[in-house]
Order: C-alpha cells, then sequence, then structure tokens
C-alpha cells in the first residue's frame, strides 16, 4: 500500500487539494505562512501597525456612535477580539448573527463578554423557515461547505450594518497563524452559488436572507470604504492563553473544538465532511499550530489520529439535526449517498474574480491603501506554485 506523502514540517499532506512539496518535503502551506507572515509582522512593527489602526479606527468614528463593528459568535477568537476592543477603549458595536444553531454555552458566553465591557449589542435573528431550506438546499445540492449559507449571511449583515451606522472598520477574528489557509476546494463559497443552489434544490425564493453578491462586496468596499480589518494577526496570540484570560476575567466557558460553538458548524465539521466528502479541516488548524509552535508535530499527528468529536455526540448531533431541518431520517441518508460536487459544479463568480484579482488589487492599493481579503488571496496558490 501506497504511504500518502507528508509534510517534513507539518502535518498536511498530498490528500489536501493543492498541495505540493519542495524536494526537502516541505509543503507549499508552510512556505505560503513564510511569505504571509511578512505581510502581517509581530513584535515592535505589529504593535506599531495595531496602534496605528486604533488610531484610524477612532478618527473615523468622530462624531458617530461607534468606531468599529466586531462580529461575536461566543467563540475565543471573537470573544478575544471584544476584550482587545475593550482595552483600546474602542467604541465597538457587537453584532451575532443568530441561525437557530447557537449552543447554550455560546448563547452564555455572548452575554458575558458584552456585558463585561458595556458595548451595545445588536442580533440579526434569520428567518427560519427561509433560512432551513436553503441549508437543505445545500445538502441536496451535495455542496461541501454546507455552513456557507452562514458565512455569507454573517459578511452580509456587518457590512450592512456598518454602512448604516456610517462606520468604517469590521473587525474580524480570524488569524493565520492559528488557523492556517483552508484550500479553496474545501471553503470557496459566494452569492451567486447560494442563489443558484436555492432556485435549483428549493421551493421558495430568496427573500430576507441576507446574501451578499459581488456588486454588493464592491460597493461596501470601494464606494463606502469599510474595510474588514484582522487585528490578531499582528499579536502574539495564543488560543489556549485566550480561553485562559477569558474563563478568569468574564467567567467565559470552552466548547470543545473549533467553532464548535454553533451546532449545525459542529455537525458539518465533526460529521458531514469526514463522513461524506472524506474532509477533515483539523489538518488544516493543527499544522497551523504547529507553525506557530503552539504545539508540536507530534502532538498534531496523536490529535489528529482521534476522531474530530467523540462518537455519541456525534449520533446526538444527526439526530439533532435531522429532527430540526424537519427531514426524514430516510431523506437524510439519501442525502448522504448523493455523489459528492465541488463549489467547481455549480455558477460562481469565482472565474470573474480570478481574472479581477490583479486589477483590483493594484487599484485598491493605490486609492485605498488596502486591499479586500478576497481579492487578496485569490492567486496565492498560482504565486505560490513551482514551475513545472
Amino acid at each position: 500500500m501506497l504511504l500518502k506523502q507528508t509534510c517534513s514540517k507539518c502535518i498536511i499532506d498530498e490528500t489536501v487539494p493543492g498541495t505540493w512539496f519542495d524536494d526537502q518535503g516541505i509543503c507549499n502551506h508552510c512556505k505560503l505562512y513564510q511569505r504571509v507572515e511578512q505581510d502581517w509582522p509581530l513584535g515592535v512593527e505589529g504593535k506599531r501597525r495595531l496602534d496605528q489602526l486604533v488610531g484610524k479606527m477612532k478618527a473615523a468614528g468622530e462624531g458617530k456612535a461607534y468606531d468599529c463593528v466586531v462580529g461575536v459568535s461566543g467563540g475565543t477568537d471573537s470573544s478575544y477580539l471584544v476584550h482587545w476592543a475593550a482595552q483600546n477603549r474602542l467604541r465597538a458595536l457587537a453584532v451575532h448573527f443568530d441561525n437557530g444553531w447557537n449552543s447554550p454555552i455560546a448563547v452564555s458566553n455572548i452575554k458575558k463578554v458584552v456585558n463585561k465591557f458595556g458595548f451595545d449589542l445588536e442580533t440579526y435573528v434569520v428567518d427560519w423557515e427561509e433560512y432551513r431550506e436553503i441549508l437543505i438546499s445545500f445538502l441536496k445540492a451535495s455542496f461541501p461547505w454546507a455552513d456557507a449559507p452562514t458565512d455569507i449571511a454573517i459578511d452580509a449583515t456587518l457590512y450592512r450594518i456598518a454602512e448604516r451606522e456610517g462606520v468604517k472598520y469590521i473587525l474580524n477574528g480570524s488569524n493565520f497563524r492559528t488557523e492556517g489557509k483552508m484550500p479553496r476546494e474545501w471553503t470557496y463559497m459566494d452569492g451567486r452559488i447560494l442563489r443558484h443552489i436555492q432556485t435549483a434544490y428549493g421551493s421558495k425564493k430568496i427573500k430576507s436572507f441576507p446574501n451578499l453578491n459581488l456588486w454588493d462586496f464592491l460597493k461596501f468596499s470601494f464606494l463606502k470604504r469599510i474595510q474588514l480589518v484582522r487585528p490578531l494577526n499582528y499579536m502574539e496570540y495564543r488560543k489556549d492563553q485566550a480561553q485562559k484570560l477569558l474563563e478568569q476575567e468574564l467567567g467565559w466557558q470552552y466548547y470543545g473544538g473549533h467553532h464548535y460553538e454553533n451546532i449545525y458548524t459542529r455537525f458539518v465539521y465533526s460529521y458531514l465532511l469526514p463522513e461524506k466528502f472524506k474532509i477533515d479541516k483539523r489538518i488544516i488548524t493543527l499544522s497551523a499550530l504547529v507553525r506557530a509552535k503552539e504545539i508540536t508535530r507530534d502532538e498534531a499527528v496523536e490529535r489528529f489520529k482521534q476522531p474530530p468529536h467523540p462518537s455519541e455526540k456525534v449520533e446526538e448531533d444527526v439526530e439533532y439535526v435531522i429532527k430540526k431541518l424537519g427531514v426524514s431520517e430516510e431523506e437524510f441518508n439519501e442525502i448522504m449517498k448523493l455523489p459528492a460536487k465541488s463549489f467547481t459544479d455549480f455558477p460562481s463568480y469565482f472565474p470573474l474574480i480570478s481574472k479581477l484579482a490583479p486589477i483590483v488589487r493594484i487599484v485598491f492599493q493605490l486609492l485605498l491603501s488596502w486591499t479586500p481579503p478576497m481579492f487578496y488571496e485569490m492567486d496565492s496558490r498560482k504565486r505560490e506554485a513551482p514551475a513545472r
């Protein structure tokens, strides 16, 4: 039996789409990490850039109710980001997108974090019947990242609220050092795909669900000049230390896994992706923690050998999802048997974004001195790939 080639530095292997190795057995994800580190420095320079960012947010917020908008989920990163905003005396509006799948721990964490610092909280509650059908449509479409509608809706909600409040900055809790970069084959999603899947597999038109098309994104980013910023990338940030701080200061609770504060996301991560699509996203996040020196490579290997979630918990989640979505067990089992698909099987903005990315980066840098993440990251694989 042939063994899968695995990176000599992290645990990423050749089953991860777009992966290649140099003559020393080092994967392109590790090489990309080294390049991105130069764009997001730590230490003195990282502190200088953070201070500069705080100053810009406060200046842009003069005469307005808020300096920035921050999405909160009850998870580690967003909770710590609220803590950081409070420490820097930013007037942040906390926004939570309630998709009906919050775990009790997540709800409790959000209340504790917001109340501790006295921030205003705005909760957008999705129309459940409309959203339920969209989720079922994505399952029927065999789209890998079945939780993509939530990601789209969160971004759309944050941009719309920022526009309404005249806010120019949205704080995002993602951090390449502790999360890594997922291959686009596993996570790519856009508003055109969402609209197509719901039209093809659902029976209801999208009415109130906050979708985000490409033109809206460009309007918010270019015309309204609303920036999505990632402060954690400039910090010596460790998830374990952040969790300990939040527990000690706020009575915050851990929820058992990456993005497991949301029940549906947990279902997708721990059951749907591994079972149907043979995708275990932990290979990316564990490798990121190895590069960040939070854990050793051997520790990552041992963690990856363990199931994403205890089997009895997975069974509970599957049963809960089936019941909450209102599908029969037979229908769910048939859905699980459908052939797996890729985002490339659906109409999307991806071809257009790929062509526009180099031009958009230049225009945004010249006029606004920043680049939207969608376009900054689009062709990173192409720029990193070795010549053939």
